[in-house]
């Protein structure tokens, strides 16, 4: 029965329905989807792990125990999982092992634009690329008998729009393989230089057969046009905007495997039209292949590698008529992106502000802590590297900044690249004071369970870390937890903890104000006698505060009652429900 799904369910779908017996991810947007649809399966295993280098390696171990394996992550995830994603490309598989990685091409959620064929080339892995849900399910399944049949890990590069993006698909029956029987292999699974050295020409003999197989394989297809002045080949989301663009118009060579690609039918194609163009988002990695081939052609030239494309841009630059979409003739005013009402992190970061730290800043919703009017963090780049930086900033100033400079990292984030960035400040003693914005889930990504909550990926019951217990284990002896509500402890035990001559963490403690079981105060009024309008409490950016008419508003359908904004009130004018 034909329904609509999401890419990212379709993924899930195909997973169940190719056998997969084990799912290890890290969440990630726009791949986390795909594991949590995975885990309404009963028949599947699946866990959120603490980074995708573990989930990536628990999937391996699956895998060669017979059972076939999934992990997913996204782009940026996959820089983690580098390590063992090139040498996995050596040994092979025993089962089958797929795995996703989800671009997001317009940053709509990453700190980059990152192009994640590149990985498919540079560890000579094959990779596939759906460009609807109803190729992202029947991908996935082929993903494990090319996995098989080639002795390979295969990726799935997903995006965005494919991820995020509902299309008709046909479900069908779950057809589990019989696990296969592990058998010690110490030449094929053990990298030494000797093994990896005779495994290096299986490799590129695998490749070639791969090649072969591209040459023919159906989800490579040609569509043919009765224009023939130009011939387009794409992949993916452009396949749509130039379908949606060109109709029939002009011959199509769609490309389902975009590594490794084929040769013979890319030259063949090309002979047919009087001029190439490939059409594809970010790098410009069909056309470098086809240029290889020594083909002529337009790309590059004609489309950024910058950013998402749209129907608009692509029929701009092939001459079509264009206009899709609504037209506004007046400007939209800006919505800058805001932490929620009632944010934990926005007290920590309002008393971060006040004392003019410099800010090491990490990876999640806390990140917003650098907009106005907060503007309380001074950089951010990947995972775990507000930890580590803050060391190398304290070792390269020679304690100019040592009681001035703070890291900021989220508990999930801690437990995903944090630690061993604490581990080196313990080590190599610098004089640093790491700060633990620990809401008790991963929020960023839309609350995934993470190891300090003390619940798994099916919710139910595990073993919680404890933050303090682990903090101590590794070397820091001074650790304090604050309630990010209290400005007055906070600022109390920030300023105790930069003073001190050794390294220290502060766990800013409070729940995501958005989880379902945490219970809030009634929403806080304004008195509008006492509100003389010098508008302190707008210093925090609670978007439950407004200014009209010179007082200040609050919005009691977005109000916690946290009572933030009340402890900046000099005059008395906000006041919890029933409060006089």
């Amino acid at each position: 029965m034909k329904t609509l799904m999401l890419g990212n369910e379709a993924v899930a779908r195909g997973l169940y329905e190719a056998g997969c017996a084990v799912v290890s991810s890290y969440p990630g947007t726009p791949s986390t989807e795909i594991t949590e649809y995975a885990a309404k399966y009963p028949e599947i295993y699946a866990e959120w792990a603490p980074n995708e280098k573990v989930a990536m390696e628990t999937a391996f171990g699956a895998s060669l125990a017979g059972r076939r394996s999934f992990c997913g992550m996204k782009h940026v995830g996959l820089n983690v999982a580098a390590d063992p994603l090139f040498t996995l490309s050596y040994t092979g598989v025993n089962a089958g092992m797929v795995i996703a990685v989800a671009d997001d091409a317009g940053m709509h959620s990453s700190q980059n634009e990152q192009d994640s064929r590149h990985y498919a080339r540079a560890a000579k892995l094959p990779m596939l690329e759906p460009a609807d849900s109803a190729e992202a399910l029947q991908f996935t399944k082929l993903a494990y008998e090319l996995s098989e049949q080639f002795d390979t890990p295969v990726l799935l590069k997903m995006c965005t729009r494919i991820a995020h993006s509902q299309s008709v698909v046909e479900p069908g029956e779950r057809v589990a393989p019989a696990p296969k029987p592990y058998e010690k292999n110490g030449a094929k699974y053990i990298m030494m230089p000797g093994n990896a050295k005779r495994r290096h020409p299986v490799v590129e003999e695998r490749t070639a057969k791969l090649i072969a197989w591209a040459e023919t394989a159906p989800i490579n297809r040609i569509e043919e046009g009765s224009d023939h002045k130009i011939g387009i080949i794409t992949s993916s989301t452009s396949y749509q905007y130039v379908k949606e663009v060109c109709g029939d118009r002009f011959p199509v060579l769609k490309l389902g495997m975009i590594w490794p690609m084929p040769e013979q039918l890319i030259r063949d194609f090309a002979a047919k039209v009087d001029l190439l163009v490939v059409v594809e988002e970010l790098d410009g990695f069909i056309e470098a292949h086809c240029r290889t081939l020594g083909l002529p052609l337009a790309g590059k030239d004609y489309f950024s590698c910058l950013d998402e494309l749209s129907q608009n841009q692509v029929a701009e630059k092939l001459g079509l008529p264009h206009g899709v979409g609504i037209q506004v003739d007046q400007e939209i005013p800006a919505r800058p992106p805001v932490m929620c009402a009632g944010c934990p992190h926005r007290g920590l970061f309002y008393t971060l502000h006040k004392l003019g730290l410099t800010v090491l800043g990490d990876i999640g919703c806390y990140t917003l802590g650098a907009v106005p009017p907060l503007s309380a963090i001074d950089s951010t780049i990947c995972m775990g590297a507000s930890v580590s930086g803050l060391h190398g900033f304290l070792k390269a100033t020679g304690g100019e900044w040592d009681h001035k400079t703070v890291a900021v990292i989220g508990d999930s984030t801690f437990m995903h690249s944090g630690i061993t960035g604490l581990v080196n400040i313990a080590y190599n003693e610098s004089n640093a004071t790491v700060i633990i914005l620990d809401n008790s889930i991963t929020g960023m990504t839309g609350h995934q369970q993470n190891p300090t909550t003390g619940f798994n990926l099916k919710g139910d019951p595990c073993t919680k870390i404890d933050l303090e217990s682990l903090c101590r284990a590794v070397g820091i002896r001074r650790v304090a937890v604050v309630d990010p509500y209290d400005l007055a402890a906070c600022r109390r035990v920030i300023e105790e903890e930069l003073a001190a001559d050794e390294p220290s963490v502060v766990i800013s403690r409070r729940p995501c104000a958005l989880l379902k079981y945490v219970k809030h105060n009634p929403p806080l009024t304004v008195n509008q006698d006492k509100c003389v309008g010098c508008k302190a409490c707008m210093q925090i950016g609670c978007p439950a505060i407004s200014v009209t008419g010179g007082k200040a508003q609050v919005d009691d359908t977005l109000c916690v009652g946290c009572g933030v904004c009340e402890q900046l009130c000099k005059f008395d004018a906000l006041r919890g429900h029933g409060e006089v």
